[in-house]
C-alpha cells in the first residue's frame, strides 16, 4: 500500500461526527502538510488568539510572495500570509452559514483573505450564498473542498503535477460564480 493510498483510505474510515472529529483533523492535517509542504510552511495546530477567543485548526504560513508558483500568485492577490484551513466532520449536521461565517472572523489582515473549509460533505446552499456575501463585501475567500478534493489532490501530486493547481482552479471557479 502507498502512502497515497493508505492516507485515502484512513481519510474515508473516519466516522463522521463527533466520533471522527479528532481523527479527521488530523488526517486532513496529515495530507495537507503531505500535498502543500513546502512550498508552505509546517503548519501551526490549533492556534489560539492572543485573548484566546479564537482558535483556528490548521495555519499554514505562505512566505511564497516572490515568483510564478500558484502560492505566490494567492500571496499577491488574496495576501494570503496565512492559509487557514477549517475542518468540518458533521454527521446530521450541515455546513452552512454560520460555519462560513466562522471562517470569515478568523480572516484579518495580517492573515489574508483566503480561508479554506474542509468537510466530509459538501455545504448546503445558504453557505455558498453568504460566501458570495462576504466575498462582496469584504474581497474575503472562502473555499469549499470536501474529501473528494482532496482525494484528487493526492493523485495530482501522484502523477508528479502541483495539486495547488486545484486550489487555484477552486479559486476560479468561485470567481466565476460569484454574483
Amino acid at each position: 500500500m502507498t502512502q497515497i493510498t493508505d492516507m485515502v483510505t484512513r481519510l474515508n474510515a473516519v466516522p463522521p461526527g463527533r466520533a471522527g472529529w479528532a481523527e479527521f483533523e488530523e488526517i486532513c492535517t496529515e495530507i495537507l502538510t503531505f500535498l502543500f509542504v513546502p512550498p508552505l510552511s509546517q503548519p501551526k495546530i490549533q492556534p489560539r488568539s492572543y485573548s484566546g477567543i479564537d482558535r483556528r485548526d490548521a495555519v499554514f504560513p505562505n512566505r511564497q510572495d516572490l515568483g510564478d508558483n500558484v502560492w505566490a500568485k494567492i500571496y499577491r492577490e488574496l495576501d494570503a500570509r496565512l492559509v487557514l484551513f477549517e475542518f468540518k466532520n458533521y454527521d446530521k449536521t450541515e455546513i452552512g452559514k454560520e460555519e462560513v461565517n466562522q471562517t470569515r472572523n478568523y480572516l484579518n489582515k495580517a492573515m489574508g483573505r483566503l480561508g479554506i473549509i474542509c468537510s466530509n460533505k459538501d455545504p448546503e446552499n445558504q453557505a455558498h450564498i453568504k460566501r458570495n456575501t462576504i466575498y462582496s463585501e469584504e474581497g474575503k475567500v472562502i473555499l469549499f473542498i470536501a474529501k473528494d478534493k482532496l482525494e484528487e489532490m493526492l493523485y495530482i501530486k501522484e502523477r508528479g503535477d502541483d495539486p495547488g493547481d486545484l486550489i487555484m482552479d477552486e479559486i476560479e471557479w468561485f470567481y466565476l460564480q460569484h454574483e
